[in-house]
Protein backbone atom coordinates (compact mmCIF):
# COMPACT_ATOMS: atom_id res chain seq x y z
CA UNK A 1 0.00 0.00 0.00
CA UNK A 2 1.49 3.33 -1.01
CA UNK A 3 1.49 6.64 0.90
CA UNK A 4 -1.55 8.05 -0.89
CA UNK A 5 -3.69 4.99 -0.15
CA UNK A 6 -2.63 4.97 3.51
CA UNK A 7 -3.31 8.67 3.93
CA UNK A 8 -6.66 8.48 2.16
CA UNK A 9 -7.74 5.61 4.41
CA UNK A 10 -6.67 7.59 7.46
CA UNK A 11 -8.77 10.61 6.54
CA UNK A 12 -11.74 8.65 5.23
CA UNK A 13 -14.08 9.35 8.14
CA UNK A 14 -13.11 13.00 8.35
CA UNK A 15 -13.72 13.34 4.64
CA UNK A 16 -17.13 11.70 4.95
CA UNK A 17 -18.07 14.35 7.51
CA UNK A 18 -16.85 17.03 5.09
CA UNK A 19 -18.79 15.38 2.29
CA UNK A 20 -21.99 15.19 4.30
CA UNK A 21 -21.76 18.84 5.29
CA UNK A 22 -21.21 19.93 1.72
CA UNK A 23 -23.85 17.56 0.42
CA UNK A 24 -26.53 19.35 2.40
CA UNK A 25 -26.26 22.23 -0.04
CA UNK A 26 -27.67 20.06 -2.84
CA UNK A 27 -30.93 19.60 -0.98
CA UNK A 28 -31.57 23.15 0.18
CA UNK A 29 -34.55 25.34 -0.70
CA UNK A 30 -36.07 24.37 -4.07
CA UNK A 31 -35.08 26.35 -7.11
CA UNK A 32 -37.02 24.17 -9.58
CA UNK A 33 -40.38 22.59 -8.88
CA UNK A 34 -41.09 20.27 -11.80
CA UNK A 35 -39.86 17.28 -13.72
CA UNK A 36 -37.96 15.66 -10.85
CA UNK A 37 -36.94 12.26 -12.24
CA UNK A 38 -34.91 9.26 -11.13
CA UNK A 39 -32.04 10.16 -13.45
CA UNK A 40 -29.91 13.30 -13.62
CA UNK A 41 -27.39 14.70 -16.11
CA UNK A 42 -24.27 12.55 -15.82
CA UNK A 43 -22.08 15.67 -15.42
CA UNK A 44 -23.65 17.28 -12.34
CA UNK A 45 -22.29 15.73 -9.14
CA UNK A 46 -22.84 18.68 -6.81
CA UNK A 47 -24.19 22.22 -6.90
CA UNK A 48 -23.82 24.26 -3.68
CA UNK A 49 -26.36 26.82 -2.51
CA UNK A 50 -24.42 29.54 -4.32
CA UNK A 51 -25.06 27.87 -7.70
CA UNK A 52 -28.80 27.50 -8.18
CA UNK A 53 -28.75 26.42 -11.84
CA UNK A 54 -26.61 24.90 -14.55
CA UNK A 55 -27.00 25.10 -18.34
CA UNK A 56 -26.28 22.09 -20.54
CA UNK A 57 -25.94 22.66 -24.28
CA UNK A 58 -26.76 19.49 -26.24
CA UNK A 59 -25.19 19.88 -29.69
CA UNK A 60 -26.91 16.82 -31.18
CA UNK A 61 -30.41 18.12 -30.59
CA UNK A 62 -29.62 21.87 -30.75
CA UNK A 63 -31.10 22.21 -27.28
CA UNK A 64 -30.04 24.30 -24.30
CA UNK A 65 -31.31 22.69 -21.09
CA UNK A 66 -31.60 24.43 -17.75
CA UNK A 67 -31.36 22.34 -14.57
CA UNK A 68 -31.71 23.47 -10.98
CA UNK A 69 -31.47 22.25 -7.40
CA UNK A 70 -34.61 20.93 -5.69
CA UNK A 71 -35.36 19.24 -2.39
CA UNK A 72 -35.16 15.95 -4.29
CA UNK A 73 -31.96 16.62 -6.24
CA UNK A 74 -31.26 18.01 -9.69
CA UNK A 75 -34.29 18.61 -11.93
CA UNK A 76 -34.90 19.98 -15.39
CA UNK A 77 -36.48 23.42 -15.37
CA UNK A 78 -36.89 24.04 -19.10
CA UNK A 79 -35.24 23.80 -22.50
CA UNK A 80 -34.92 25.94 -25.64
CA UNK A 81 -33.58 25.83 -29.18
CA UNK A 82 -30.04 27.06 -29.88
CA UNK A 83 -27.52 27.34 -32.70
CA UNK A 84 -23.88 26.25 -32.51
CA UNK A 85 -20.77 26.63 -34.69
CA UNK A 86 -20.99 26.20 -38.45
CA UNK A 87 -18.49 23.34 -38.30
CA UNK A 88 -20.03 21.61 -35.29
CA UNK A 89 -18.31 20.97 -31.95
CA UNK A 90 -14.85 20.09 -30.70
CA UNK A 91 -13.04 23.42 -31.00
CA UNK A 92 -9.25 23.06 -31.26
CA UNK A 93 -7.98 26.31 -32.76
CA UNK A 94 -8.91 29.90 -33.53
CA UNK A 95 -11.32 30.46 -36.38
CA UNK A 96 -12.21 26.80 -36.88
CA UNK A 97 -15.86 27.86 -36.38
CA UNK A 98 -16.45 25.04 -33.93
CA UNK A 99 -18.09 25.24 -30.52
CA UNK A 100 -15.88 23.98 -27.67
CA UNK A 101 -16.91 20.94 -25.64
CA UNK A 102 -16.40 21.04 -21.89
CA UNK A 103 -17.24 22.87 -18.68
CA UNK A 104 -17.33 26.65 -18.80
CA UNK A 105 -18.54 29.56 -16.72
CA UNK A 106 -20.17 32.83 -17.73
CA UNK A 107 -17.68 35.63 -17.05
CA UNK A 108 -19.74 38.80 -17.56
CA UNK A 109 -22.73 40.37 -19.28
CA UNK A 110 -21.92 42.58 -22.27
CA UNK A 111 -23.89 45.59 -23.45
CA UNK A 112 -24.68 44.73 -27.07
CA UNK A 113 -25.97 48.18 -28.03
CA UNK A 114 -22.55 49.04 -29.47
CA UNK A 115 -21.87 45.59 -30.93
CA UNK A 116 -22.83 44.00 -34.24
CA UNK A 117 -26.57 43.37 -34.49
CA UNK A 118 -25.99 39.61 -34.87
CA UNK A 119 -25.40 39.37 -31.09
CA UNK A 120 -28.98 40.40 -30.38
CA UNK A 121 -30.28 41.63 -27.04
CA UNK A 122 -27.41 40.41 -24.85
CA UNK A 123 -24.12 38.53 -24.84
CA UNK A 124 -22.44 36.50 -22.11
CA UNK A 125 -18.79 35.49 -22.73
CA UNK A 126 -17.70 32.02 -21.59
CA UNK A 127 -14.24 31.35 -20.16
CA UNK A 128 -12.90 29.45 -23.15
CA UNK A 129 -10.07 28.51 -23.22
CA UNK A 130 -10.12 27.19 -19.67
CA UNK A 131 -7.21 25.46 -17.93
CA UNK A 132 -8.03 22.09 -19.50
CA UNK A 133 -8.23 23.66 -22.98
CA UNK A 134 -4.83 25.28 -22.45
CA UNK A 135 -3.50 21.95 -21.19
CA UNK A 136 -4.54 20.50 -24.57
CA UNK A 137 -3.10 23.52 -26.44
CA UNK A 138 -6.46 24.65 -27.78
CA UNK A 139 -6.49 28.20 -29.07
CA UNK A 140 -9.00 30.89 -29.90
CA UNK A 141 -11.36 32.93 -27.74
CA UNK A 142 -14.56 34.94 -28.00
CA UNK A 143 -17.00 32.10 -27.29
CA UNK A 144 -20.23 33.69 -26.13
CA UNK A 145 -23.81 32.84 -25.27
CA UNK A 146 -25.74 35.50 -27.18
CA UNK A 147 -28.92 36.42 -29.01
CA UNK A 148 -29.66 36.85 -32.71
CA UNK A 149 -30.23 39.74 -35.07
CA UNK A 150 -33.09 41.95 -33.95
CA UNK A 151 -33.88 42.84 -37.56
CA UNK A 152 -34.93 39.37 -38.65
CA UNK A 153 -37.67 36.91 -37.71
CA UNK A 154 -35.85 34.04 -39.41
CA UNK A 155 -34.81 31.20 -37.08
CA UNK A 156 -31.08 30.57 -37.38
CA UNK A 157 -30.05 27.08 -38.55
CA UNK A 158 -28.67 24.63 -35.96
CA UNK A 159 -25.14 25.31 -37.21
CA UNK A 160 -24.86 29.01 -37.86
CA UNK A 161 -22.31 30.71 -35.57
CA UNK A 162 -18.55 31.15 -35.49
CA UNK A 163 -18.43 28.89 -32.43
CA UNK A 164 -20.80 30.63 -30.03
CA UNK A 165 -24.11 29.45 -28.61
CA UNK A 166 -26.96 31.56 -30.04
CA UNK A 167 -30.50 31.72 -28.65
CA UNK A 168 -33.62 33.46 -29.97
CA UNK A 169 -33.79 36.87 -28.31
CA UNK A 170 -37.00 36.16 -26.40
CA UNK A 171 -35.50 32.97 -25.01
CA UNK A 172 -32.32 34.75 -23.94
CA UNK A 173 -34.39 37.47 -22.26
CA UNK A 174 -36.28 34.81 -20.31
CA UNK A 175 -32.96 33.43 -19.04
CA UNK A 176 -31.38 36.70 -17.94
CA UNK A 177 -32.37 36.34 -14.30
CA UNK A 178 -30.58 32.98 -14.17
CA UNK A 179 -27.29 33.94 -15.83
CA UNK A 180 -24.88 34.85 -13.06
CA UNK A 181 -21.35 35.95 -14.07
CA UNK A 182 -18.59 33.87 -12.44
CA UNK A 183 -21.24 31.52 -11.01
CA UNK A 184 -23.38 29.88 -13.70
CA UNK A 185 -21.81 26.78 -15.29
CA UNK A 186 -22.41 26.06 -18.98
CA UNK A 187 -21.59 22.47 -19.97
CA UNK A 188 -21.36 21.87 -23.73
CA UNK A 189 -21.86 18.22 -24.74
CA UNK A 190 -22.11 16.22 -27.94
CA UNK A 191 -25.20 14.49 -26.63
CA UNK A 192 -26.82 14.69 -23.21
CA UNK A 193 -26.30 11.53 -21.16
CA UNK A 194 -27.93 10.55 -17.89
CA UNK A 195 -27.06 8.75 -14.69
CA UNK A 196 -28.83 7.86 -11.47
CA UNK A 197 -28.04 9.82 -8.34
CA UNK A 198 -26.66 6.66 -6.75
CA UNK A 199 -24.30 6.20 -9.71
CA UNK A 200 -22.80 9.61 -9.02
CA UNK A 201 -22.73 9.34 -5.23
CA UNK A 202 -19.67 7.08 -4.99
CA UNK A 203 -17.71 9.34 -7.32
CA UNK A 204 -18.81 12.39 -5.34
CA UNK A 205 -17.60 10.82 -2.09
CA UNK A 206 -14.24 9.84 -3.60
CA UNK A 207 -13.77 13.33 -4.96
CA UNK A 208 -14.50 14.82 -1.55
CA UNK A 209 -11.93 12.53 0.03
CA UNK A 210 -9.29 13.62 -2.49
CA UNK A 211 -10.24 17.27 -2.08
CA UNK A 212 -10.12 17.01 1.70
CA UNK A 213 -6.66 15.45 1.43
CA UNK A 214 -5.54 18.37 -0.76
CA UNK A 215 -6.95 20.91 1.72
CA UNK A 216 -5.45 19.16 4.74
CA UNK A 217 -1.98 18.86 3.19
CA UNK A 218 -2.03 22.59 2.46
CA UNK A 219 -3.16 23.52 5.95
CA UNK A 220 -0.61 21.23 7.60
CA UNK A 221 2.22 22.29 5.31
CA UNK A 222 2.70 18.67 4.20
CA UNK A 223 4.41 19.29 0.88
CA UNK A 224 5.16 15.61 0.16
CA UNK A 225 1.50 14.59 0.42
CA UNK A 226 0.40 17.72 -1.41
CA UNK A 227 2.76 17.04 -4.31
CA UNK A 228 1.68 13.38 -4.49
CA UNK A 229 -1.81 14.54 -5.43
CA UNK A 230 -0.49 16.05 -8.67
CA UNK A 231 -0.03 13.88 -11.74
CA UNK A 232 3.37 13.60 -13.41
CA UNK A 233 1.56 14.96 -16.47
CA UNK A 234 0.44 18.06 -14.57
CA UNK A 235 1.08 21.37 -16.33
CA UNK A 236 0.32 24.92 -15.25
CA UNK A 237 0.74 27.97 -17.48
CA UNK A 238 3.48 26.31 -19.50
CA UNK A 239 5.31 24.85 -16.49
CA UNK A 240 5.74 21.10 -16.14
CA UNK A 241 5.33 19.46 -12.73
CA UNK A 242 8.98 19.77 -11.71
CA UNK A 243 9.20 23.51 -12.43
CA UNK A 244 5.81 24.14 -10.85
CA UNK A 245 6.75 22.07 -7.78
CA UNK A 246 9.84 24.20 -7.22
CA UNK A 247 7.71 27.33 -7.16
CA UNK A 248 5.12 25.63 -4.96
CA UNK A 249 7.76 24.60 -2.44
CA UNK A 250 8.74 28.25 -2.05
CA UNK A 251 5.11 29.01 -1.14
CA UNK A 252 5.08 26.26 1.49
CA UNK A 253 8.37 27.53 2.93
CA UNK A 254 7.23 31.15 3.01
CA UNK A 255 3.67 30.72 4.28
CA UNK A 256 2.27 29.22 7.45
CA UNK A 257 -1.38 28.54 6.77
CA UNK A 258 -3.24 28.65 10.05
CA UNK A 259 -6.51 27.66 8.43
CA UNK A 260 -7.66 26.52 4.98
CA UNK A 261 -11.40 26.46 4.25
CA UNK A 262 -13.14 25.34 1.06
CA UNK A 263 -16.62 26.74 0.44
CA UNK A 264 -19.19 26.70 -2.39
CA UNK A 265 -17.82 23.44 -3.80
CA UNK A 266 -19.03 22.65 -7.33
CA UNK A 267 -18.31 19.14 -8.65
CA UNK A 268 -18.79 18.46 -12.36
CA UNK A 269 -17.77 15.68 -14.74
CA UNK A 270 -16.15 16.59 -18.04
CA UNK A 271 -18.40 15.56 -20.96
CA UNK A 272 -15.53 14.60 -23.27
CA UNK A 273 -12.57 13.31 -21.25
CA UNK A 274 -13.45 10.05 -19.50
CA UNK A 275 -12.52 10.14 -15.81
CA UNK A 276 -11.91 13.91 -15.71
CA UNK A 277 -13.71 15.95 -13.04
CA UNK A 278 -13.70 19.60 -12.05
CA UNK A 279 -13.84 20.85 -8.46
CA UNK A 280 -14.40 24.59 -8.28
CA UNK A 281 -14.59 26.29 -4.89
CA UNK A 282 -13.95 29.39 -2.82
CA UNK A 283 -10.66 28.95 -0.98
CA UNK A 284 -10.11 30.86 2.26
CA UNK A 285 -6.55 30.93 3.57
CA UNK A 286 -5.61 32.42 6.92
CA UNK A 287 -1.90 33.22 7.25
CA UNK A 288 -0.32 35.55 9.81
CA UNK A 289 -3.82 36.58 10.84
CA UNK A 290 -4.72 37.71 7.32
CA UNK A 291 -7.50 36.07 5.32
CA UNK A 292 -6.93 35.51 1.60
CA UNK A 293 -9.96 34.51 -0.50
CA UNK A 294 -9.92 33.30 -4.10
CA UNK A 295 -11.81 31.02 -6.43
CA UNK A 296 -9.91 27.85 -7.26
CA UNK A 297 -10.34 25.16 -9.93
CA UNK A 298 -8.76 21.72 -9.74
CA UNK A 299 -9.09 19.26 -12.62
CA UNK A 300 -8.94 15.73 -11.23
CA UNK A 301 -8.24 12.56 -13.23
CA UNK A 302 -9.54 9.25 -11.89
CA UNK A 303 -6.77 6.81 -12.73
CA UNK A 304 -7.13 3.14 -13.61
CA UNK A 305 -5.51 2.19 -10.28
CA UNK A 306 -8.40 4.02 -8.56
CA UNK A 307 -6.29 6.97 -7.42
CA UNK A 308 -7.21 10.61 -7.98
CA UNK A 309 -4.64 13.11 -9.21
CA UNK A 310 -4.72 16.71 -10.37
CA UNK A 311 -3.75 17.30 -14.01
CA UNK A 312 -4.50 21.05 -14.23
CA UNK A 313 -5.52 23.92 -11.99
CA UNK A 314 -6.52 27.54 -12.26
CA UNK A 315 -7.95 30.44 -10.33
CA UNK A 316 -11.17 32.23 -11.20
Amino acid sequence: MNKIEITMSAIFFGALFFCTAQGKSTTSSPTATENVVAVVPAYVLQLPESVAEVLIADAKTSTLYRFGRTTSGIAKIDQRYMSIGRNGVGKEKAWDRKTPLGIYFITEKLDTSNLHDKYGVAAYPLDYPNAWDRYNQRTGDGIWLHGVSRNSDVVRPPRDTDGCLALPNDELLSLMGSLKPLITPVIVVRELTWATSSDLENIRIELHIALQMWRQSLEEGDFVTHLSLYSDEFRHHGMNKDVWASDRLDVFDAKNFELVNLKNVVLLADPEELGLYLSRFTQELVTDGEKITLTKRLYWKHREDNLWQIVAEDSG
